[in-house]
């Protein structure tokens, strides 16, 4: 054999041997990635501060990232929603029992299936931070109850009206960006969170995370200091706007996250720039231990999964099993369930407004009666007045 076959085949060898263990790495690196949070359960808290129907967004952007959370895999029992007032049951909404957070109409982020913990003048300062710290009394129920631990990863949401350095509370109270870094401190102390992202949208929001000082935690705001944070898309119907920008950018980049998308925080950070929210969105990752890079949108705005590890083969290709039969006089067929296909939220967001039936604007009416009268004025003169009535 000569010397040129015998390297053909040592190489081959090699390939063989180096294969296995390339896609073992490969395997261990998703491995690691995939516990390098290290936690092992994940809760949200979801605040909307403000009242009166002209704040209608505000509680649309806290109910679309509400929907986001749970359709990532957080469920209601892990989540804690604050909504300062009750938009969906207003008088003055033209369709009640829905929130809107586009101009469409199409998408309910009320829903069906909203729990919503603290309603109306529940929302306080003070029941904000003994939810953080978890100093309730011990008759609150579970379901308004904070109880995370040192695993687990927490996303906190706020928005409402603010200034440089105090977030609006029912537009009587405020917190101050001292009170929130001083909780937050509070829980890592007490050991009560592992990772925490903390999200703002408000004018000024930047000030609010200025004076933070707790490991792993990291921030973002919807502007900077001296800047406001700007609503969107108006809708006539209703009378109000449905969202601010910020967060309506935030719930389209959401929408193309799903359970085991790869994409991180550093995509999270260039949502909404200056050129579609006008204001300047700010981040702030420096108590944060991990690199932003490494760190999955999932972490914080999904769920941990339970799995079963097992060396067994599985033939995920098998056909479906047909339909259960059962003989006899009373024949009994059991028919395979499916899911309808819904309309992709991103199609809904992006598809053009309906059109709707003409309707004359306000005062029309009143201005045509009001013409008439004047020409007849000037053509017939007062006393033939009678003959019109």
């Amino acid at each position: 054999m000569d010397y040129y076959n015998l390297m053909r085949i040592f190489a081959f060898i090699h390939l063989l041997v180096s294969i296995p263990h390339g896609y073992s790495n490969y395997v261990e690196t998703k491995a690691g990635q995939f516990f390098s949070s290290g936690h092992t359960n994940n809760w949200a808290v979801l605040v909307c501060t403000s009242r009166f129907w002209f704040n209608y967004r505000h509680v649309a952007n806290t109910l679309s990232v509400y929907r986001s959370v749970k359709r990532l895999g957080i469920p209601d029992s892990h989540i804690v929603l604050m909504l300062a007032d009750d938009m969906a049951c207003n008088y003055r909404n033209p369709k009640p029992a829905t929130v809107f957070s586009h101009k469409n109409m199409e998408l309910n982020v009320y829903g069906d299936d909203v729990e919503v913990d603290y309603r109306g003048y529940e929302v306080t300062v003070e029941n904000f931070l003994r939810v953080l710290t978890g100093r309730l009394p011990p008759s609150t129920p579970r379901s308004k109850r904070l109880l995370s631990d040192d695993r687990s990863n927490i996303l906190i949401y706020l928005t409402g009206h603010g200034g440089n350095g105090f977030l609006k509370f029912q537009d009587s109270e405020e917190i101050s960006n001292m009170e929130l870094a001083d909780a937050f401190e509070q829980m890592w102390q007490k050991r009560r969170y592992n990772e925490l992202l903390f999200i703002i949208d408000t004018c000024q929001g930047a000030s609010m995370y200025e004076r933070f000082y707790s490991p792993n935690l990291m921030a973002l705001a919807s502007s900077q200091v001296g800047e406001d944070s700007l609503s969107h898309q108006p809708d006539l119907a209703i009378g109000v706007h449905l969202m601010d920008k910020y967060t309506f950018y935030l719930l389209e980049f959401l929408e193309e996250v799903h359970p085991a998308s790869q994409a991180n925080m550093n995509d999270l950070f260039k949502v909404c720039p200056q050129s579609q929210c006008v204001s300047t969105p700010g981040h702030r990752t420096d108590l944060f231990q991990r690199d932003p890079g490494s760190v999955l949108i999932t972490d914080f705005f999904g769920s941990v999964r339970k799995v079963e590890i097992t060396k067994d083969t599985i033939n995920l290709t098998s056909p479906v099993e047909p339909p259960i039969q059962r003989s006899g006089s009373g024949d009994i067929q059991i028919e395979s369930l499916t899911y309808v296909d819904q309309l992709p939220v991103a199609e809904i967001i992006h598809q053009k407004p309906k059109q709707k039936d003409w309707h004359p604007p306000d005062g029309f009416i009143l201005g045509l009666w009001t013409l008439i009268l004047l020409v007849f004025f000037q053509t017939y003169g007062i006393k033939h007045l009678k003959h019109i009535f």
